[in-house]
């Protein structure tokens, strides 16, 4: 079973994964995970690899094609990432979303940054990769008609957004 969850940052989409990944016995991966991997095989800090990824679309479609790669030989596999729906052949595919204000307290929370500070990276962050995702993948972030699952993780705390995502599992 081959499954997808995105979400923007401060969704919730890292522990979501995990926390599925616990339940069901079957191993996560994450964008994130997948880029420090480039960057290790490169010989680059992460710091240095996003820095040369920044201008760099290659970067974006080898990092989407190598999690395709992985999750196309893999029987059972959780893939974690922004966009990862529309290049994974997945099960599954759940989009996680929260109400800006409560994802930038979360990020604040999370990185121990001023608020402020929080929702001005957070609305620059969001706009820079929702241009991106358009002009390197013809992607739009605010079609959500590739999921099978919305959840509001706001409305949901972390043990019952893995249930519903279980009992989505259990019901298709």
């Amino acid at each position: 079973m081959i499954i997808t969850i995105g979400g923007l940052a401060g969704t919730g989409t890292s522990t979501a994964a995990k926390n599925l990944s616990e339940c069901l016995d079957i191993p996560y991966i994450s964008a994130g995970d997948v880029f420090r991997q480039m960057a290790a095989e490169s010989g680059m800090t992460l710091l240095e690899f996003s820095e040369f990824a920044e201008g760099n679309d290659d970067i974006d479609k080898a990092l989407d094609k190598r999690q395709a790669e992985i999750a196309n030989n893999s029987d059972n596999l959780i893939v974690e990432g922004r966009i990862s729906a529309f290049f994974v052949d997945a099960d599954y595919k759940f989009w996680l979303m929260a109400p800006d204000n409560i994802r930038a307290q979360r990020i604040s929370y999370r990185e121990d940054k001023d608020l402020d500070v929080v929702i001005s990276e957070m609305e620059e962050r969001t706009a820079s990769e929702r241009k991106r995702y358009m002009e390197i993948h013809g992607i739009d972030i605010d079609n959500l008609d590739i999921y099978d699952l919305i959840v509001n993780t706001h409305t949901f705390d972390e043990k019952l957004t893995v249930e519903i995502l279980q009992n989505c599992i259990n019901r298709k």
